[in-house]
């Protein structure tokens, strides 16, 4: 099995106290997933505007129900099979002596959600239709991947091509992990953790040019900005394979703000905005395009209304930005075929 070509990894740091972040990959499966883990349990909700969504114990983040706070949130590959990443992230976390307590049992909320990385040219045996009929089923990594990023999560974090962006791509380049933060004058935080996967472009036209252009602080993903002049194609439809392969973008918001349940699920709504912003088309039938929203609650909003729709604004932002930088830092799978890099393009 080749291995993806080294070169020094970009990281970053969780800017919110008590949030950390762990990778675990499968590189012959070419797939991955990202724990986002709370020191303390964190109000949670969650958007999802894709058309083609999978994911676990997403409902339980709606404003009227019950629990109204997480232990991690779970980014992963694997489809449908990638759901197994909860389940192994629950058991490490009762190791830890994390969960929702009911009388003596430990029960962590560990929501997640999924992408498409099943056609990216990992070797991933589980899905073989034709085996001897007395050889034993082959298990998809997920289960252990979850357990594993738990156990390293880290407020530094590597970008690109790890955790659940190890096996992601978009139309026309490998996609990968990004993050981007924002700060208020009044000391709250914003931060984005995106992996991306779509169906659609995150650059315009067959240039180096991110539609997130806009809101790229310093050179963060190359400091291109927009063209002179739009290719006379920029907006021509560019999706993966054809319009039923399935893709997804999914990420993660974090504040250090105290929020409600309602006013996390306006935030997660709200960050929506900055996929649309930076990958064409978003929302897809086939993409299940999904973001969590979690408050750690640090700090106090002075005016409600005010502020959340300040943080709401930044977050927006922050996916924009943070998609880019998922793309900019992805380094191309070893594959005959694969989609390259964005380095590998345009330098």
């Amino acid at each position: 099995m080749p291995s993806i070509p080294s070169r020094k990894s970009a990281s970053a740091t969780s800017l919110i106290p008590g949030v950390r972040i762990g990778h675990a990959d499968d590189a012959s499966a070419a797939t991955g997933v990202t724990a986002v883990l709370f020191d303390q349990p964190a109000t949670a909700s969650v958007s999802i505007l894709g058309g083609a969504p999978a994911g676990r114990d997403t409902a339980l983040l709606e404003p009227e129900m019950t629990v109204g706070t997480v232990d991690a949130l779970i980014l992963s590959g694997g489809s449908g099979f990638g759901l197994d990443a909860a389940g192994g992230a629950m058991a490490a976390l009762v190791a830890m002596g994390r969960g929702f307590a009911i009388r003596s049992a430990l029960v962590p909320i560990v929501p997640q959600a999924i992408l498409f990385d099943l056609l990216n040219g990992g070797e991933k045996p589980w899905l073989t239709r034709e085996r001897p009929a007395a050889a034993p089923p082959v298990m998809p990594p997920y289960w252990q991947l979850g357990y594993q990023a738990i156990g390293v999560a880290s407020p530094e974090f590597d970008l690109g091509s790890t955790g659940a962006g190890f096996g992601a791509t978009t139309a026309n380049l490998k996609g990968g992990f990004g993050t981007a933060s924002a700060t208020t004058a009044g000391g709250l935080i914003v931060q984005a953790f995106m992996a991306v996967n779509a169906i659609g472009a995150a650059t315009i036209g067959d240039g180096p040019h991110f539609w997130a252009a806009p809101y790229e602080q310093g050179a963060e993903f190359g400091g291109l900005g927009l063209p002179n002049a739009m290719p006379a194609d920029a907006l021509t439809l560019r999706i993966k394979g054809h319009a039923a392969e399935p893709a997804t973008t999914i990420g993660t918001i974090v504040t250090n703000a105290i929020l409600t349940k309602p006013q996390a699920k306006r935030l997660a709504i709200m960050a929506q905005d900055g996929l649309a912003r930076a990958i064409r088309p978003a929302h897809a039938p086939m993409d299940g395009d999904t973001i969590f929203a979690a408050a750690t609650g640090e700090i106090a909003l002075r005016d409600p209304a005010y502020d959340l729709t300040l943080l709401g604004m930044l977050a927006a932002d922050c996916v924009a930005r943070a998609i880019a930088i998922g793309v900019y830092q992805a380094t191309a799978l070893p594959f005959p075929d694969a989609l390259p890099s964005w380095r590998d393009r345009f330098g």
